[in-house]
């Protein structure tokens, strides 16, 4: 599957969460938070797709939602199997 492709599914599975996804700029990777009652993933819009890809995963794998596609489960078992989660992201 094209990196494009695995990036647009993972954005539908975290906004599906009901969380917003932000791409900023600044130095830093991303991660999630919240903003008041808002729940947000900010990814580095600067990172590549690689990057931006496995910044979502590691959210979407870290807060663990119920009824994920099995594309999606397949590129984060993908990311996983290739050890691409460092142990500060988990």
């Amino acid at each position: 599957m094209k990196k494009q492709k695995q990036l647009e599914l993972l954005e539908a599975a975290i906004t599906s969460t009901g969380h917003k996804l932000r791409y900023e700029k600044g130095s830093f990777i991303g991660g999630d938070c919240r903003v008041h009652e808002n729940r947000v993933v900010v990814v580095n819009k600067f990172l590549p797709i690689e990057g931006k890809i496995a910044t979502i995963a590691s959210v979407i794998r870290k807060i663990n939602p119920a009824g994920l596609s099995a594309e999606v489960v397949k590129i984060i078992d993908n990311l996983t199997a290739n050890d691409l989660f460092s142990k500060q992201n988990q």
